[in-house]
């Protein structure tokens, strides 16, 4: 034991410090590299899709196929009819559909079911007056912030507004920037009881799970060998402090000299 006292930390400390090093090196490199096959980073360029996510928000979008999108979904897609960048809208029909805005308390409907939006911009009804019925293997697009989103509804002239599926590239999880909006996107309750339901998460939880225990590990392996060598440092400089006879025995034999006379 005092051999270990002398070279610090001992073999079981550092054997078990080393694995934590390793195995956060894998969970957080892997995480790291798991996400950039799966996720791509995007910047929302207006504040059509406010208060969900605001201008220049940073955001992480899972690559998906088009086949893969349901209602409610926050989908990038590029379509050059809209534009010649990559937009960022809410999926509110698929093929077959009827959307049509507005029933007698505003909402908007999909195939005359009301949709209750919560995530919308401001009060009042969700849209202007608009009907449309989505083509077979499109997409009908609105953004959260109606009143500042051009989406489908301007583009009602041609195949009703809607977007081929094939034209969406990646499905929006989460919010990354800014640090006060970060998070990850839930799916809307109001599309759960349509044809179809909605989608599930993508593995976004599960990656910063692996990212933040990878680097905790890492860090507390590391700080194994310094902590313990000054924590033997410590007990090494407080030993005579705590040792009785030695400080005893000279008390005790000074006391004996300072009596002595009086035997």
């Amino acid at each position: 034991m005092g051999g270990a006292e002398r070279g610090g930390p001992g073999r079981a400390g550092r054997l078990v410090s080393g694995i934590a090093v390793a195995l956060g090196a894998v969970l957080f490199l892997g995480g790291f590299a798991w996400a950039a096959l799966v996720y791509k980073p995007y910047t929302v360029p207006t504040d059509s899709m406010a208060p969900t996510i605001a201008r220049g928000a940073r955001v992480l979008a899972q690559r998906i196929d088009g086949d893969d999108v349901r209602r409610g979904d926050v989908v990038v897609f590029h379509d050059k009819v809209w534009g010649d960048t990559a937009m960022v809208k809410r999926v509110v029909g698929v093929g077959g559909d009827t959307v049509a805005c507005c029933d007698r308390r505003g909402r908007m409907t999909v195939n005359g079911t009301p949709v209750e939006e919560p995530y919308l911009h401001g009060g009042g009804p969700a849209s202007s007056d608009f009907s449309a019925t989505v083509p077979k293997g499109e997409l009908f697009l609105l953004g959260d912030h109606r009143a500042d989103s051009v989406d489908s509804r301007f583009h009602l002239g041609k195949d009703q507004g809607a977007i081929p599926r094939d034209a969406v590239s990646a499905r929006v999880d989460a919010v990354l920037w800014p640090a006060g909006d970060l998070g990850v996107l839930s799916r809307p309750a109001a599309f759960d009881a349509l044809p179809g339901g909605t989608s599930r998460p993508g593995p976004v939880r599960l990656l910063a799970v692996a990212v933040v225990a990878g680097a905790a590990l890492i860090l507390g392996g590391a700080a194994y060998g310094p902590v313990a060598r000054l924590l033997t440092r410590r007990r090494a400089s407080g030993g005579p402090a705590s040792g009785g006879p030695a400080s005893g025995g000279k008390a005790s034999g000074g006391t004996g000299r300072a009596v002595a006379p009086h035997g």
